[in-house]
């Protein structure tokens, strides 16, 4: 299996990155722009992530960890939610609550959209919604559960929905919370939870396992698993360009990381957890085996912050500058870094933004516009850079 190569951020953003096997590497070159961020809409409560309708409307939709979700169009919060699913979702702690939305590729023809949150018992729900017909209120009646995983703690829940390139669902778990993956989660092929899920969910009720998932067959690994080994994936996406992969996982004392799914690669990628945190031997103390591993393609320490939270690629218009470039943040630290590709395959890493932000999410939109959630002060920004 490929074992990407990184390259680590130093103190400063300015500061030279040192690549694994010894080779200099030169960083981004902070200094020929400025990144900033422009208030789009405020209001919200402790919003967790931001999706754009595949619809052409231009509207971005505010997913609040409470149950809420929000409509912005025009730059204005409509007073309505779009669906309130407080009754049904448990927020009793900070990694609980309505995390994670996705708009079928097929949304301006079928109406359907797909949610993650954990129910009044703590535990993972997926479940699909259609719209009503005003395009702005969905149908709380419409709702279908397609996939429960019960949660053994209140921690790492994941929570993040994607469709892929491929038009399947994706979803990323965490290990089942407490730490150090104590319910021995993330290596246990039997499990769903430390895992990225790859699902049919038009072929079958409620959903199909696509036929070329890596484990199809398997009596070691559900069916339903692209890839294992990850503490707690908060956020990923594909590159439009590339439709590479890339995923934020939540490291536990040390160190935070960015892994990478090329879009050229097969599936059943193991990216480490609890065997390694980052590039690191978990725990330190201990030697650790890290054959047929996926290394990580960037991490920062806790010196930086303490909880990665994935972006994208800019693919944008209006900020050239940005263009190629991987975004990302810290929840605790406000920081937002950039990785670049080299052409070698190594990734340069400097920081372009240290904020007083919550950095719970960041969002796309149709044009490829990116934004940005302050999870501490309910706004949304879009990300800017001149």
């Amino acid at each position: 299996m490929r074992v990407s190569r990184l390259v680590a951020l130093a103190l400063a953003a300015a500061a030279a990155c040192s690549v694994a096997g010894g080779q200099a590497a030169q960083p981004v070159d902070s200094a020929a722009f400025t990144l900033a961020l422009q208030p789009v809409a405020r209001g919200f409560k402790q919003p967790t992530d931001i999706v754009a309708s595949p619809d052409g409307s231009g509207r971005l939709f505010v997913v609040e960890r409470a149950g809420t979700i929000r409509v912005v169009a025009g730059g204005d919060v409509l007073p309505m939610p779009f669906l309130d699913l407080s009754p049904l979702v448990g927020t009793g702690f900070v990694e609980q609550g309505l995390l994670g939305l996705a708009f079928h590729p097929q949304y301006a023809q079928n109406g359907q959209f797909y949610v993650n949150y954990t129910n009044q018992h703590g535990d993972t729900t997926i479940a699909r919604y259609n719209v009503s017909a005003d395009p702005n209120i969905a149908d709380p009646g419409t709702g279908s559960v397609v996939l429960g995983v019960d949660q053994p703690a209140v921690n790492h829940n994941g929570g993040h929905l994607v469709f892929g390139p491929d038009g399947y669902l994706w979803i990323g778990l965490g290990d089942g919370g407490g730490a150090g993956d104590q319910f021995h989660n993330a290596q246990d092929g039997h499990s769903l939870l430390g895992k990225l899920l790859r699902l049919d969910v038009d072929s079958a009720e409620p959903y199909a396992v696509p036929h070329d998932n890596p484990f199809v067959g398997s009596s070691e690994v559900q069916p339903e698993v692209w890839a294992l080994g990850l503490r707690n994936p908060w956020r990923y996406s594909f590159d439009r360009a590339t439709n590479d992969l890339f995923i934020a996982d939540v490291g536990q004392n040390a160190f935070e990381e960015i892994d990478l799914l090329r879009s050229t690669e097969p599936g059943g990628q193991n990216y480490g957890w609890p065997i390694m945190e980052g590039l690191h031997c978990f725990p330190a103390s201990q030697p650790c085996d890290r054959s047929g591993l996926e290394l990580p393609i960037a991490e920062y320490g806790h010196n930086l912050g303490c909880s990665a939270t994935g972006g994208f690629v800019y693919r944008g218009q209006a900020f050239p500058q940005l263009v190629g470039l991987y975004l990302f943040g810290d929840f605790c630290s406000g920081r937002v870094w950039s990785l670049r590709e080299g052409p070698d395959g190594t990734f340069t890493m400097a920081e372009l933004l240290h904020s007083n932000l919550q950095i719970s999410s960041f969002g796309e939109d149709e044009a490829g516009e990116l934004y940005l959630a302050g999870f501490n002060d309910g706004a949304i920004y879009q990300v800017t850079a001149r």
